[in-house]
């Protein structure tokens, strides 16, 4: 049978023997490289040849794939953005109690974004707010590049028309004055430890978006910068400083091998514990699971859900001194390369648990099956959020409670009497 179909340029040799070894471990597949189809993991170019118009294409029901066709409206920057600010306008016109604002007209629950605008298309909506605040900073990023390339961060005006002179005439930023960038507010007060900006790697499993079915992968990482923190103006060209990804920190004087500058999520849960306590800590991973779970549900009316498809999505978030965190972006194919021992253990694991998740018991694939796993089979996933579930719950769509307040890691108790439990959100 033929669970990832389609021939694949492999990004990695260390990717490429990771999949094929948990393959041959089922005893699902001899891999021929000759055969005209193999059991490979997909790119995000191969899935749109596979579900094209042009070429045809129809799967069987024994073939499942790692990517839904248009996941980029989640993935590409500029998208993830535009489906989150309509998915606040619906709730608006819904009348519901997630898109209440405050007295300054900011979200209340669903300000979890930074201020962001595509360029050139709003340039004069960017310079609009830039004037409010000339002091801040921005940093700018092509929508469909990954690993920290083409980013660069801005003060000025002045920088933005250099960038948009430079980038017709010379490789500056890119090689098309066409493409499209997106401009967010810069998060100038990340949460520091031992001085150093990081973010969270979170995997994020999704099974079927209508109804929509996720899971939380629980070993997570943070990723540091190998150079100390500073807002100083005269830093905003060292990327050691500002970006986390590993592909730019990895060429840094002070980057260590052994351990990669990554923390595990439950090592961070642990100092933020002794560090500020637990209730609170309990109240930011709770609202980070929040924000996944709204991003979601901004992406579901929009995606195309095939039923073949599944897919694991890398979540990037930044989490502020006010220990606010920020979705940054997500990733379609988040890196499967291994920087450390510790990293090979994670990402391996994280492919078993992903395919026991997608064909239980190592079984034949059926498309049709109704993707609901026993518990026994998920591994280090936990279930993050079933809308059918929380249907048959007689629930209501959304709970009124402030999220991380009334709700633990699963969503299953109230942290104060009087509060509501958010039923929908297992």
């Amino acid at each position: 049978f033929r669970i990832m179909a389609g021939k694949v340029k492999w990004v990695t040799d260390i990717e490429k023997s990771v999949l094929i070894n948990n393959f041959e471990k089922r005893g699902w597949i001899q891999v021929a490289e000759n055969e005209d189809w193999n059991f490979y993991w997909m790119s995000v170019q191969t899935i749109r040849n596979v579900f094209s118009v042009e070429a045809g294409y129809r799967l069987s029901d024994d073939q499942i794939v790692n990517h839904f066709p248009n996941h980029y409206e989640l993935t590409r920057k500029d998208l993830m953005v535009k489906n989150i600010k309509r998915y606040r306008k619906e709730l608006e016109k819904e009348g519901s109690p997630l898109a209440e604002k405050d007295e300054n007209g900011k979200y209340i629950y669903l300000d979890f974004v930074p201020v962001t605008f595509m360029l050139p298309a709003d340039y004069n909506l960017f310079v609009e707010e830039f004037r409010k605040n000339p002091s801040s900073t921005w940093i700018m990023k092509p929508c469909g590049k990954a690993q920290g390339k083409g980013i660069f961060l801005i003060n000025k005006l002045s920088q933005i028309k250099k960038w948009s002179r430079d980038s017709k005439t010379s490789s500056f930023v890119s090689q098309s004055s066409k493409e499209a960038y997106v401009i967010s507010l810069y998060i100038n007060n990340p949460l520091l430890i031992g001085g150093k900006k990081f973010d969270l790697r979170l995997y994020v499993l999704v099974s079927t978006y209508r109804p929509l079915r996720c899971y939380m992968y629980k070993l997570g990482f943070c990723r540091f910068c190998t150079v100390k923190y500073t807002p100083s103006t005269s830093e905003l060209d060292n990327m050691f400083v500002h970006l986390t990804n590993v592909a730019i920190q990895k060429h840094g004087d002070d980057y260590n091998h052994i351990h990669g500058g990554k923390w595990t999520v439950s090592n961070l849960r642990l100092y933020l514990e002794s560090t500020r306590g637990k209730e609170v800590t309990n109240k930011l991973f709770d609202e980070i699971h929040w924000i996944i779970v709204q991003s979601l549900k901004a992406v579901a009316p929009v995606m195309n859900n095939d039923k073949h498809c599944f897919e694991c999505y890398g979540y990037d978030i930044i989490i502020d001194d006010k220990l606010k965190p920020w979705l940054i972006e997500v990733n379609a194919s988040p890196s499967l390369t291994s920087s450390t021992a510790n990293d090979r253990i994670l990402k391996y694991n994280l492919i078993n648990d992903t395919l026991n998740i997608a064909v239980p018991n190592g079984e034949i694939p059926d498309c049709k099956w109704n993707k609901s796993p026993p518990k026994e089979v998920l591994g280090n996933y936990e279930v993050l959020y079933d809308e059918e579930m929380a249907q048959s719950d007689g629930a209501e769509r959304e709970p009124r409670a402030r999220p991380g307040q009334a709700m633990g890691g699963k969503g299953s108790r109230a942290r104060e009497p009087g509060k509501p439990v958010l039923t929908t959100w297992k």
